[in-house]
């Protein structure tokens, strides 16, 4: 049986064992977590434009619809400049199915270029191109429309209303084309290294 003595005063004790570290708890490497960003400047600028040209594109819509009345004789007489020798009823029938498929077109383009606008903000890829796509087509549709359908006094503007859309739409999708709006499209999600999802036992 060993019998202990307390050291003498001053005498150095044994050296105290240091505690092992503590494992973390939580990984060092957190798990990515999808994040809320602000898209850039020029991308929110770009979605401004072409809010801007619903708005022109919906107006001209509505005018193009309420002087129908007044456009129909004057198309009229432009289908009968072309073919001379038929009825009446003939070129009352060709002036509405003129009016109709300019109508048709002008809306379509419309409804189109704001569900690209929604899959754009999405970050959905080569949606760009489909919009360039529509934008070709109202350019075509700018210097057209004097000859078929922007007739007389209350028909011109129609011309200004299709130019002025067109021009917001060729700003919007330069905007859009920036570096920093490339660079937000291809990321797809914005994500960082957050805390992991705690455990039952935390609550």
């Amino acid at each position: 049986m060993t019998i202990q003595t307390n050291p003498a005063p001053g005498t150095p004790g044994p050296p105290k064992r240091e505690a092992p570290v503590r494992p973390p708890v939580r990984g060092v490497s957190a798990a990515p977590v999808l994040v809320k960003v602000p898209p850039p400047f020029s991308v929110r600028l770009s979605q401004f434009l072409w809010i801007l040209s619903f708005a022109v594109g919906g107006f001209t819509a509505v005018y193009f619809f309420v002087i129908r009345e007044e456009l129909l004789p004057l198309i009229a007489d432009v289908a009968r400049g072309v073919t001379e020798g038929r009825d009446d009823a003939t070129y009352t029938a060709a002036a509405d199915i003129v009016f109709w498929v300019v109508f048709a077109l002008v809306v379509a383009l419309l409804l189109t270029q704001i569900t690209l606008l929604v899959s754009f903000m999405g970050r959905r890829p080569n949606i760009r191109w489909w919009q360039f796509a529509t934008f070709v087509m109202q350019v075509l549709l700018v210097p057209l429309s004097p000859e078929w359908v922007a007739l007389g006094k209350r028909g011109e503007p129609l011309s200004l209303l299709l130019a002025a859309q067109a021009a917001l739409v060729l700003l919007a999708l330069l905007c859009s084309v920036m570096p920093q709006a490339i660079a937000w499209t291809a990321r797809q999600h914005d994500i960082r290294r957050g805390p992991e999802a705690p455990s039952n036992t935390d609550f």
